[in-house]
């Protein structure tokens, strides 16, 4: 079985998600099975090296990394891509945890189908404002830059990020300023350029199949949902069919 997430958020304020999380993992850890945590895995990560720092309590990355850990040791074969989130996740993180970091998009090609996996957030370019910043922060300037800032100064500026965010994101839905889905035209150039697969992704918390006609080709597009305190979600594919499994 394949099984897809994302946007868990976890964070020290998310035990419920955590709890479902290691359920999850034990119930699906075979080597039979594969898991993909398409961004967003982490509400936020401002460096692989917050999980051993003596100034900061890091026993919450250290528990998930243990998590991980556990159960592509039993077998489960992980991969990862980044979201907006959690995109400075690195080496250190994936040969703790036994796990592939995943280019965003990725092709994931199996005997019976072919999908295209992404977090989703290139696509939502109607947010000028956060597509400005994302490429900003993705370069390997930006990044060595924040990475050589002290751990509890790393920290203070992920606050302040998440809380502009959710500000800006609140005063462009007051104004209707823009859709926070991704781009029609542009996610059809998209699913032409890979080929007419089956396009899974995040992001957006808005959990639907869209069905998109490109060239006169029917493609679905399958939106994962977001976790909550109380329940998650996996998408999976048993080799003929997608389905939704609730998790609790």
């Amino acid at each position: 079985m394949i099984y897809f997430i994302s946007d868990l958020h976890l964070s020290p304020q998310t035990p419920g998600a955590v709890a479902i999380l290691e359920r999850f993992l034990a119930g699906i850890a075979q080597p039979e099975n594969q898991l993909f945590i398409l961004g967003d895995f982490f509400e936020a990560w401002v460096g692989d090296d917050s999980t051993n720092d003596p100034v900061v309590d890091g026993s919450f990355n250290r528990k998930i990394v243990a998590l991980l850990a556990k159960a592509s040791a039993s077998g489960l074969k992980i991969g990862l891509q980044h979201g907006n989130r959690d995109f400075l996740l690195g080496e250190r993180f994936a040969k703790a945890t036994g796990l592939n970091l995943l280019p965003d998009p990725y092709v994931l090609s199996t005997p019976e189908w072919q999908f295209v996996l992404s977090h989703g957030d290139t696509l939502c370019t109607d947010d000028t404002a956060y597509q400005a910043f994302r490429s900003q922060v993705r370069t390997p300037e930006w990044q060595a830059l924040f990475l050589a800032k002290p751990l509890n100064e790393r920290l203070a500026i992920a606050r302040q990020m998440r809380e502009h965010s959710s500000q800006q994101h609140q005063k462009n839905a007051e104004k209707s300023q823009y859709s926070a889905d991704l781009n029609i035209s542009e996610t059809d150039d998209f699913l032409r350029q890979h080929g007419y697969a089956t396009f899974i992704h995040g992001h957006t918390h808005q959990p639907a199949i869209h069905d998109h006609i490109v060239d006169g080709i029917h493609v679905e597009r399958w939106v994962l949902a977001d976790w909550h305190e109380d329940c998650g979600e996996a998408l999976c594919w048993d080799g003929e069919h997608l389905f939704r499994q609730v998790l609790r």
